[in-house]
């Protein structure tokens, strides 16, 4: 009986250690984490974040990473521009669990051909149409590049953890609808801080962050 106590020891040790590098749901631990404050920016100039690149990163590599097919939505503005989209529900990295919307970068043409051959179109408030991409456009919105990431994190962030994991913004500006946005130009990065709701992060090319924020800038009461 005393040679059976080591071994019993040893499968115990073996079932404790599997379970310390499996997550919950049975998935490998990260060894490499994709967290939303760790955004590195390239040589290139381009924003890497959550392991994507924005400009250059296939919606295809998003959804193999986040282990999810999205919804792709087609939309259209009343002024007529079209916006490709992609949503990731509740989706898992590295532990923490958020929505994901991946705008898409798509020629306003090619949009225009794949507005038409949309499904089920409905109206929004604002006046903007919504379609379902057919089925022969779905390959081809999953083969463009992410344009811009839309983060909602399903916990409530507090300012203070903001602060600590991201720094101090470049600037701050209130929003009339109500969230102070947190925005850092250098990183391509606009956070919605909402003390009523959750946070919202904007990642953007920095190049591109002007355009991101502009109508934001436009809304503000004149000094």
């Amino acid at each position: 009986m005393d040679r059976k106590i080591p071994l019993v020891i040893l499968a115990v040790v073996i079932v404790v250690s599997a379970l310390a590098i499996l997550t919950p749901g049975g998935r490998q631990a990260d060894v490499n984490p994709k967290l939303p404050w760790q955004i590195n920016l390239r040589d290139d100039g381009a924003t890497e974040v959550f392991g994507l690149v924005l400009g250059q990163s296939p919606l295809s590599q998003a959804s193999q990473l986040l282990q999810q097919d999205p919804t792709l939505s087609l939309f259209r503005s009343p002024a007529g521009e079209y916006a490709v989209e992609a949503y990731f529900q509740r989706a898992s990295l590295s532990g923490l669990r958020a929505d994901f919307v991946m705008t898409l970068a798509v020629d306003q043409n090619k949009a225009a051909q794949m507005f038409d051959r949309g499904l089920r179109i409905s109206q929004l408030g604002s006046g903007t149409k919504k379609v379902e991409l057919a089925d022969t456009d779905i390959q081809q919105a999953m083969a463009s590049t992410i344009d811009l990431i839309t983060y909602i994190p399903s916990a409530d962030l507090e300012p203070e953890l903001i602060s600590r994991q991201f720094g101090e913004p470049a600037q701050k500006l209130d929003d009339p609808e109500g969230p102070q946005h947190w925005l850092y130009p250098a990183k391509g990065l606009d956070i919605a801080v909402n003390p009523e709701s959750k946070e919202v992060f904007q990642y953007i090319h920095p190049q591109r962050f002007d355009a991101l924020i502009q109508p934001l800038q436009a809304q503000q009461p004149e000094s």
